[in-house]
């Protein structure tokens, strides 16, 4: 199974980034703006994304743990065979953030197209919090 490990510093308090990656149903205007166009809940244990080149995704809401930052998603339908993936908020000093994006695809093949979202979504990120 290939996976995708990704590490980003945000110069942002990680209540900051934690309350908007929290923000299950807003992650089209404060995490990813221009990359997600729409995201909406659909009952308590999932959302619906739409990315800007119209692919539309329903993301199940595995975990979302307040104490621990960790927000765990799994994407169902589309090509993958199997895509899960987590975000987690550590404090990294000196008021930043050390944000982990962890995701788990396959097959296989579908890993460099999404690691290629995977980097485009963590420059949005780091932009669209830093300016807040």
């Amino acid at each position: 199974m290939a996976w995708i490990h990704k590490e980003i510093r945000i110069e942002a308090d990680p209540r900051d980034v934690w309350s908007a990656v929290s923000d299950v149903g807003a992650a089209h205007r404060r995490l990813t703006p221009g990359i997600l166009t729409d995201a909406r809940l659909d009952g308590d244990n999932a959302r619906i994304v739409t990315f800007a080149d119209g692919t539309v995704a329903r993301e199940l809401i595995v975990a979302l743990d307040n104490q621990a930052r960790r927000f765990a998603y799994a994407s169902v339908g589309g090509r993958a065979i199997h895509h899960n993936a987590s975000f987690q908020v550590f404090d990294d000093g000196d008021g930043c953030t050390r944000l982990v994006w962890i995701t788990d695809v396959l097959p296989d093949e579908l890993a460099s197209f999404v690691g290629q979202r995977i980097e485009l979504g963590s420059a949005v990120i780091k932009q669209t919090l830093e300016q807040r």
